[in-house]
């Protein structure tokens, strides 16, 4: 908004130029959403917790967590809320990317709103029957897809470590997107479990993908890196710092002790806009680099379930993986930090492949 209000009146007041920087308008979109958090984030948490919507903690998980019974959930509203908010403020009302992804951004918030309010409604765990959670997430992928592939997305896929494009997957690029955008929009779900976990992963896989939508929405960058320039891919620059500042902003409140959690409102939408963008940059195979945590904790659900249905037996102490270090021996401020160590290396690793090609 500000770009299309304030930056023509920068003929009466020349400093007003610094509105067409893309760079500017980042910085500030993510001031702006750790401001709305810290300013409202109290006021939120109060309100939260008059109207009882507390966290079900499962009776089969660490028994260190039944202290955490009472701890108010659905946080994830005021990071929604301080995105809209500050990309209203900030983007470029004109790039339809950014349209998209603010769309599925909300929607898929919507199902974990739902999700959420169930599992306080019932009091207990349960939420959403997960068919009806996936056909959530099904339907809104599958819009997702259609839209990016109606208005001209490339099918290729890239490969890490390969310079130009490996296979074209055409008409078969919607449903391999679907896939990746409910399994992303999961498996961050399934990685939020203990206090700051979540949050801290999030602000580095946020961190990497900033610096991949910048370079790949510069024709000169993204030249000499032998990557595809996407056309508005910059804008996407404003959204994910813009996720940064609200996801720190979140971590203040949610650092162990918690004082509030995520929730699914969080997870779900913040797991299925991290697809989204990769989709549109044309990092979707580095996306599971990027997000090697998140694939790691899905990846150690499915082995789970597939081990016990098939042997009877269980590999993990407790899937998802972090409650296996829990229940292991491990304090829960040790498995946060140690994970967020390696989510840092994941990102290192899939920033250093844009040269190693």
């Amino acid at each position: 908004m500000f770009l299309e209000f304030i930056y023509p009146l920068v003929k009466f007041f020349t400093p007003l130029n610094v509105f067409q920087y893309l760079t500017f308008r980042s910085a500030y979109a993510a001031l702006t959403t750790l401001l709305i958090c810290f300013i409202f984030g109290p006021g939120i948490i109060e309100a939260l917790k008059r109207l009882k919507v507390n966290q079900s903690i499962r009776e089969d998980g660490p028994a260190t967590h039944l202290k955490k019974s009472g701890t108010p959930t659905m946080g994830g509203i005021f990071i929604i809320l301080s995105v809209i908010v500050s990309m209203v403020l900030w983007m470029d009302l004109g790039s339809a990317k950014v349209w998209l992804t603010l769309g599925a951004f909300g929607a898929f918030g919507l199902i974990g709103f739902i999700d959420d309010y169930l599992k306080v409604a019932k009091h207990n765990s349960d939420g959403l029957p997960a068919w009806a959670k996936l056909a959530g997430q099904f339907a809104i992928a599958i819009a997702v897809m259609i839209i990016l592939y109606a208005s001209g997305g490339d099918t290729a896929l890239y490969i890490p470590f390969f310079k130009n494009a490996v296979i074209d997957l055409g008409v078969f690029w919607i449903p391999f997107g679907v896939i990746l955008i409910v399994g992303e929009s999961n498996a961050v779900n399934f990685s939020d479990g203990l206090d700051g976990l979540l949050a801290g992963l999030l602000i580095l896989v946020f961190i990497t993908l900033t610096i991949l939508t910048y370079l790949s929405g510069r024709t000169d960058y993204s030249s000499y890196l032998g990557i595809p320039y996407i056309k508005e891919a910059g804008e996407l620059t404003v959204f994910c710092l813009a996720a940064v500042g609200a996801c720190i902003g979140f971590l203040w409140f949610n650092a162990h002790p918690a004082d509030v959690f995520m929730g699914d409102v969080g997870s779900l939408s913040l797991g299925g806009v991290i697809a989204v963008i990769s989709l549109i940059i044309k990092k979707e195979i580095l996306i599971l680099i990027i997000g090697g945590v998140f694939v790691l904790e899905i990846a150690s659900v499915v082995i789970q379930v597939a081990s016990y249905k098939l042997r009877k037996k269980r590999v993990f102490k407790m899937a998802p993986l972090h409650h296996h270090f829990e229940l292991s021996g491990w304090a829960e401020t040790k498995v946060v930090i140690r994970f967020w160590i390696l989510g840092g290396l994941f990102a290192i690793i899939a920033l250093s492949t844009l040269k190693i090609q």
